[in-house]
């Protein structure tokens, strides 16, 4: 018997000046803990991928999805639970301030937006996600370097 994938839905959140938002996960967290993470989540029964993105991203930020710029990619991975996931990333711009996100409780400790020349920050506790974090945005500043130049 073969298991389909976990699907999940990743926003890269664009600020004014090209940054993008990582939280990181709390150290009690089962996959990838104490990790720096992108907001994003599984989806739930029925939902679409564009459904999931703007509840995940209402959940662990108190903001909402003003515009959904692009996709920055598909990404398929097995997390340290055994569990093969299918993440489709896309950077969004989003409404509320900025600088006071509401951080999901007890999942996530503290956040940072961080420019492309600040990603090295992404490779802490690396053997965990296998840098996957730092790829994709990698990634995603390279699409947003791409739509502005």
């Amino acid at each position: 018997m073969s298991v389909e994938p976990l699907r999940c839905a990743g926003a890269l959140i664009v600020d004014p000046e090209g940054r993008l938002f990582f939280q990181r996960r709390s150290p009690d967290r089962r996959l990838f803990p104490n990790c720096w993470d992108i907001v994003g989540g599984h989806l739930e029964p029925g939902e679409t991928v564009e459904e999931a993105l703007r509840r995940e991203v209402l959940e662990e930020t108190g903001w909402r999805v003003a515009e959904i710029l692009g996709p920055v990619g598909e990404f398929r991975y097995v997390g340290d639970d055994g569990l093969t996931r299918i993440e489709y990333d896309w950077l969004v711009r989003v409404d509320g301030d900025l600088a006071a996100p509401v951080l999901e409780a007890g999942k996530h400790t503290e956040y940072r937006w961080l420019g492309p020349d600040d990603v090295d920050v992404l490779d802490e506790h690396r053997h965990v996600n296998e840098g996957l974090i730092r790829q994709i945005a990698e990634r995603a500043f390279a699409l947003l370097r791409s739509t502005h130049s």
